[in-house]
């Protein structure tokens, strides 16, 4: 399986250069827009084989490389066919950005810089500013791919994507976790079904940033209709709104680095719920809000790739009634919304999910026809997520 990780670096253009890749940027989106409105009218999307035919030689008299003109038309034929396939209207592109292939850029990580090709076969040279964090993909265990190159309020992203190769490892064990509001609990069974280690990760992650995304929104109310031109209204909605997506992406990286360790532990299956339509069950006023910035996708996703390179199975099966049910059989009492007695012993719904997740992973495990891995394909009990990436691929995004 391949595994691929995308890092963002900053960087910095020297002087005059910044100008020909904004050259470059802006050519390359207006040609992207421009294909997109030629391609928008048909019936049915052309084959990349037939946009070359139609553009390739218009795109290199622009002065376009040719593996420019390819990535150009292939990435307007993915907005087209996305586009269309969730019944949107002609897309309109605004951003700055711009995909490389690997033969129009050249990186020297020692020197920290990187020389993007761009129009008329100039190149222009980037000083990217590194963070500890991307030494570990810099080893002989992972390829350097395609890059993106991004221009926003000024500031020059690069977008390193690397890949990797990884063999699943053979399974001892199955461990089933319920992601809440301020813990994750987890609980582990063998492949017999008999219980073997149960805890909870507690965290504030999602509550701290509830109350930042909760002071953004009483600041937009006081002033709904300036807002957007009072100057330090914008800051601070801004600030507040930049706090908590960074504390989010804290949060999830903890707690998939904490469920991660303790699957690799026991060489554990990770079974994690189906959360695609908790948004549509939540109607009431009160969970609206709050579901909207709940980051539990965000934190199965952080989960599912550090599993994936180290090389544990994650899966996902149907939630529906795991805090409902008896996971051993003994008479289940519901004492509050919270707390339960499983036969005799006190414990938390949210301890009765986890355990029957993780039972209800090695059910499927046992009795499906499918072949039981990432890739597989959707059944009636458990859905395995590629979204609409590659199913080969799972994606990461580090800030």
């Amino acid at each position: 399986m391949r595994v691929r990780a995308t890092v963002r670096v900053e960087a910095v253009a020297p002087e005059g250069g910044e100008g020909l890749l904004v050259e470059f940027l802006r050519a390359y989106r207006d040609t992207v827009q421009l294909i997109i409105d030629e391609v928008w009218g048909l019936e049915k999307i052309p084959s990349r084989k037939k946009l070359h035919e139609m553009f390739y030689d218009k795109l290199i008299e622009l002065g376009f490389r040719a593996h420019h003109a390819s990535e150009i038309y292939k990435r307007a034929r993915e907005i087209v066919k996305a586009t269309k396939e969730n019944g949107g209207s002609k897309p309109v592109l605004r951003r700055l950005t711009a995909r490389i292939h690997q033969l129009d850029y050249k990186v020297d990580f020692k020197s920290k810089t990187l020389r993007v090709a761009v129009l008329n076969d100039c190149w222009v040279e980037l000083k990217l500013k590194l963070h500890k964090h991307l030494d570990k993909y810099l080893d002989s265990s992972w390829r350097f791919g395609e890059i993106q190159v991004s221009l926003r309020n000024g500031k020059i992203a690069v977008y390193l994507i690397f890949n990797r190769e990884v063999k699943l490892k053979e399974s001892k064990a199955i461990m089933g976790v319920d992601v809440n509001f301020n813990n994750i609990t987890y609980t582990v069974v063998d492949l017999n079904g008999n219980l073997v280690s149960m805890g909870v990760i507690p965290y504030r992650g999602l509550s701290r940033a509830l109350h930042l995304k909760k002071l953004a929104e009483k600041l937009q109310k006081r002033f709904p209709k300036s807002w957007r031109f009072l100057k330090w209204v914008r800051r601070a909605r801004a600030r507040w709104l930049r706090r908590a997506r960074n504390i989010l992406t804290d949060s999830s990286h903890y707690i998939a680095k904490r469920i991660v360790k303790i699957a690799k532990e026991y060489s554990a299956v990770i079974v994690l719920e189906d959360l695609e339509k908790l948004k549509k069950r939540t109607n009431s006023a009160k969970l609206s809000w709050e579901s909207h910035l709940w980051c539990y996708e965000r934190i199965q996703s952080y989960i599912e790739y550090k599993a994936l390179v180290e090389g544990i199975r994650v899966t996902y099966v149907n939630p529906r009634g795991t805090s409902k049910r008896s996971s051993n059989g003994k008479p289940l009492k519901f004492i509050n919304y919270k707390f339960v007695e499983l036969g005799g012993t006190i414990t938390t719904r949210d301890v009765i999910a986890s355990w029957n997740l993780a039972l209800r992973g090695l059910k499927q495990m046992r009795g499906s026809r499918v072949k039981w891995s990432p890739d597989s394909l959707r059944d009636e009990a458990v859905k395995l997520r590629a979204k609409q990436r590659n199913p080969e691929v799972l994606t990461s995004i580090y800030n």
